[in-house]
């Protein structure tokens, strides 16, 4: 027989007993009742059609668990709720069982709910609820009790660690049913840890392990433990990293603000450090040589009043604490000066009468100004010639033409007119190398053109007398006697090559 078949059997001998009570009750009151058989009959009638519904029910340790036995289509049937050891509860709304934390909810003809405070662990298990029917019905209903945890730690091993070592972090969660799930996080960041889980009795207890790499950027930073239960919503603890660090140093440079460092210009630049602890020891230094004596250093700051070409070289800030030591490099190059420009000239400009002479008068007289047919011979003659009493050609005819006097205020250009003779020198310096590799380039092609002319008209096999007649020699001796003319030819052989 399996456990349902046996759980209704149970069913239907507890219904046995009220039948009984009734019966015995039915003696004494004679013609008010009617008989047992009776009852039967109509409770076999009135069982056809008849559900029993339940749920099951799970509570949090120390709250309140409602139990309710429900019939679809009643016909005022008898409802009993009975506890895990066949104790009867309630018998419609009469509480035979001794315990107060039950009470009675609801009760009709169609439901019986009763209420149950306090929950423990001990109240766990199956709850019956029957209907007296022909045939009997039962139902279970399973109440659930859920146990948070009841402390959460968070062990460290080391309160302070160094950059660069690995920190043991250990969360336990105690006490608990279900066993919990325990999340790790560093900020924002879920992080993987180790779990073990140990049971006592009907308890959990759950131990989580972390082990962390910590640096500098993690000083200060949560470690949070999270606990992920049924029974507790947003459980967690955390402890804050304590990491010490060397320095970190960074040198910026307070003049020049922006621009090149020149020669003759000052120099200031400023060393920074943040370390945990904080440094406490801060010097400059000149890599691979020795500080010039007019630097002057004080404190974190390093001044260069005049720089000049021996101050190029690497500078380095160093900072130390109890931890290590760091620094940053800063490299000088000293430019040259800048280029003066002296500034342009002021010139007085006056009014000059530029007096003019007609010698023939018969000539015509020509327009104010065409243009010089005379210019100067250089730009320095332009420049610094006193043309106040040249007299300036108009016209190239041999006829007396009016003159005119330029005094020097006419000549306020100057400043332009030296600058234009340097860009005409630099376009002429251009052109006239252009000129030449140009020229060079023309004669190389042409020897080309004539050397191959030449190679190709000159192709061919050439044939010489020497050894006309030596063909039927025996030997080398023989051929060279017998050669046309002999040795005493030698003379005559002669070849050219033009």
């Amino acid at each position: 027989m399996d456990e349902k078949g046996a759980t209704q059997l149970k069913g239907k001998m507890t219904l046995v007993a009220p039948w009984l009570r009734l019966q015995r009750f039915d003696f004494h009151l004679g013609p008010l009742l009617p008989s047992p058989l009776i009852l039967l009959s109509l409770s076999a009638l009135s069982g056809a059609g008849q559900n029993l519904v339940t749920e099951d029910v799970t509570v949090v340790e120390g709250d309140v668990a409602t139990i309710s036995c429900r019939v679809k289509n009643s016909d005022d049937s008898v409802i009993q709720l009975l506890n895990p050891n066949r104790q009867t509860i309630y018998f419609r709304d009469f509480r035979p069982l001794k315990d107060s934390r039950f009470q009675l909810v609801n009760f009709s003809n169609s439901e019986l709910r009763v209420s149950l405070t306090n929950v423990s662990i001990s109240d766990e298990g199956r709850y019956f609820c029957q209907l007296y029917t022909d045939p009997p019905q039962e139902i279970y209903t399973t109440i659930t009790v859920l146990v948070p945890p009841r402390n959460l730690v968070i062990d460290i091993q080391k309160e302070v660690a160094v950059e660069g070592e690995e920190v043991e972090l250990n969360c336990t969660a105690m006490a608990s049913r279900p066993a919990t799930t325990i999340r790790w996080f560093k900020g924002n960041k879920e992080l993987t840890g180790k779990s073990e889980v140990e049971q006592w009795l009907d308890m959990y207890t759950v131990t989580s392990q972390l082990v962390l790499k910590v640096g500098r950027e993690d000083d200060g930073v949560p470690v949070i433990c999270l606990v992920d239960h049924p029974a507790v919503k947003d459980l967690q603890t955390q402890r804050y990293l304590e990491v010490m660090y060397k320095p970190q140093v960074r040198v910026s440079q307070n003049y020049p603000v922006q621009g090149l460092t020149r020669e003759g210009e000052p120099l200031e630049l400023t060393c920074a450090a943040f370390g945990k602890p904080q440094p406490t020891d801060m010097r400059w230094l000149r890599v691979d040589d020795e500080m010039p004596q007019h630097v002057v250093v004080s404190g974190s700051n390093l001044l260069i009043s005049n720089l000049n070409k021996t101050d190029n070289g690497t500078y380095r800030c160093e900072a130390s604490n109890a931890v290590g030591k760091s620094h940053a490099d800063y490299m000088l190059f000293v430019y040259d000066p800048p280029t003066t420009i002296p500034p342009p000239t002021t010139t007085t400009t006056t009014t000059t009468t530029i007096p003019t002479t007609i010698t023939d008068t018969t000539a015509t007289t020509e327009p104010a100004v065409h243009g010089f047919t005379h210019l100067p011979n250089s730009a320095e003659e332009l420049d610094y010639g006193d043309l106040s009493g040249t007299p300036v050609l108009l016209n190239a005819s041999t006829e007396a033409l009016p003159t005119m006097h330029l005094s020097n205020t006419s000549l306020a250009f100057r400043p332009d007119s030296r600058a234009g003779e340097e860009g005409v020198i630099r376009s002429v310096d251009h052109a006239v190398v252009g000129g030449v590799v140009a020229v060079v380039v023309f004669a190389m092609l042409c020897l080309l053109i004539i050397l191959g002319r030449y190679f190709a008209r000159h192709k061919g096999t050439y044939f010489t007398h020497e050894a006309k007649g030596a063909d039927d020699a025996a030997d080398a001796d023989t051929a060279i006697i017998n050669a046309e003319g002999g040795q005493n030819n030698s003379e005559e052989k002669k070849e050219y090559f033009i």
